[in-house]
């Protein structure tokens, strides 16, 4: 067996605190390795010590047999690995191809040579079957190109291992099985694939192998086709976890949330909304489904104040919204779990405490004659962490240090213990691992339980089956049907997603344009 990486007792170290303790990973050469753990398990420090950008206090790395020291990025990247990080790094002003070679610039006659640049991303492009247009725009482009442009980004520069963080967590499940097949032909092609995922059938379908991660150390690595998902979930968590649907009492409640032949633009100037009506009920969980790009954002945009709409009405218990500001849509009764944790749902240089009082800052009993009152802060503070199980260190300690699904407790703490009649909840659980999801699911039906109106957007098909009531496919900005949360199949979802209507005919994007 020829292991294209090798790590030996990897420890990693963060104060007094272990990240890793004597970890010990080999990676096969040509294959899919996925490494699966609960948020801090120490799965992406591992791949961080791995690529450089972290330096182990104790262990022994080997890159094709051989021991290596890799001081940094440059270093990893010289010896054949490569990283695509969670959360993109590119530059939206910048083309596909300015981006897959910014810092490594084909040079001719002392200028950058933009054809050659273009004419080898589109090479790149056909070769490992990442489809995209070299002299696109990134800033318009879908979450799910994105990801393909750090891919190739990552293979311009010669990587043969590619260490993938939590690759699915903003690609829809077509979006997702695409990256599947291209992950396929990386093996086929002699290449090897690192694979950190939170979502065990997709750790199924497409590793060779898996290794578990617990509390820093390595649980145990075996073949994937020896295992089961329930016994990955009992050793990562320690214990059964379950997603089926979500028992409920039927809705009883009256209209809260109505939106009326809604229009909105997209940043193109496009129509991203062309028409889109319905109602959320109190005490009613609705879901949105659609492939990236089909309005999704632009409705939760819209409904949050952070998108002019173009005409239509959205109204609150008969109150009007559109044209009234985010912090007035909020004021009005409106929490927000936004898409985008990092960018709109938190201050990433602010503590857990402070991000855990953004939005009533100005009220009491939060702060008095305009002053925040701090031991209220720091009580509140403490029953939020525990109930939320944010793993922190402390209510002060500043959120930027935070794992991707503790980011996304501290939002959710914060936006489901507020007094909002209805919630939009965008993606939930993306980037969360499976026991924080299933307490996530559980916090969402207690707010249905006390009479919130829902509206849940997510790309995960049994999220929404696991919660909604009622499950709202959209197509081109437009509504594709109105389901039964409880009786309609991912296949049925998959094919209205793709512009399949009720009686089996493809709808055009051109009919809805």
């Amino acid at each position: 067996m020829t292991l294209a990486v090798e790590l030996r007792s990897i420890t990693k170290r963060f104060g007094s605190f272990t990240a890793n303790e004597a970890v010990s990973l080999a990676v096969r050469r040509g294959s899919i390795h996925a490494i699966i753990g609960e948020n801090g398990a120490g799965k992406t420090t591992l791949m961080n010590v791995l690529f450089g950008l972290l330096q182990p206090d104790e262990g022994e790395i080997l890159i094709d047999g051989q021991p290596t020291q890799l001081p940094n990025p440059a270093a990893a990247i010289a010896a054949g690995i490569g990283m695509v990080h969670q959360h993109f790094k590119l530059v939206p002003s910048l083309t596909v191809a300015e981006n897959v070679f910014l810092g490594m610039e084909i040079v001719k006659g002392g200028l950058i040579d933009h054809a050659a640049q273009i004419e080898r991303t589109a090479e790149l492009s056909r070769r490992f079957g990442l489809k995209v247009d070299p002299s696109e725009r990134v800033g318009l482009l879908s979450v799910g190109i994105e990801q393909r442009i750090e891919i190739l980004k990552v293979l311009a520069r010669g990587a043969r291992t590619i260490i993938l963080d939590e690759p699915t967590a903003v690609l829809t499940p077509q979006e997702s099985r695409d990256l599947f097949e291209t992950l396929r032909g990386f093996v086929a092609q002699g290449m090897t694939v690192l694979f950190i995922s939170h979502h065990l059938e997709e750790v199924m379908e497409v590793s060779d192998t898996v290794t578990v991660l617990r509390h820093g150390r390595e649980v145990a690595t075996r073949p994937t086709s020896e295992l089961t998902k329930s016994d990955l979930v009992q050793m990562m968590v320690g214990r059964l976890v379950s997603f089926d649907r979500r028992p409920r009492p039927p809705v009883a409640g009256a209209p809260v949330l109505s939106v009326a032949d809604l229009w909105a633009r997209d940043d193109r100037g496009l129509h991203a909304l062309r028409g889109v009506t319905f109602n959320v009920r109190a005490g009613e969980i609705v879901g949105i489904a659609g492939v990236a790009g089909n309005g999704q954002t632009e409705l939760a945009e819209v409904l949050s104040g952070l998108r002019p709409a173009t005409h239509g009405a959205v109204s609150l218990a008969g109150r009007p919204l559109v044209g009234l500001s985010p912090r007035a849509i909020r004021a009005a009764g409106v929490g927000h779990v936004p898409g985008d944790r990092l960018v709109r749902g938190v201050d990433r240089n602010a503590s857990v405490s402070l991000n855990l009082l953004m939005g009533r800052q100005d009220r009491a009993p939060w702060s008095r004659h305009g002053v925040i009152d701090r031991s209220y802060l720091a009580a509140q503070s403490k029953k939020l962490i525990e109930r939320f199980d944010i793993r922190t260190r402390s209510a002060e300690t500043p959120v930027k240090s935070l794992s991707g699904g503790n980011i996304q407790k501290v939002v959710l703490a914060r936006e489901f213990s507020g007094d909002a009649s209805v919630l939009l909840v965008d993606q939930p659980t993306r980037g969360v691992d499976i026991g924080a999801t299933e307490q996530i699911h559980s916090e969402i039906m207690r707010q249905r339980g006390e009479g919130k109106a829902i509206l849940l957007i997510s790309v995960q098909l049994d999220e929404l089956i696991a919660l909604a009531d009622r499950i709202l496919v959209m197509f081109a900005g437009r509504i594709m049907g109105d389901v039964d949360g409880g009786a309609v199949s991912e296949e049925r979802l998959g094919l209205m997603m793709a512009g399949v209507d009720a009686d089996g005919h493809r709808v055009e994007r051109e009919a809805v344009a």
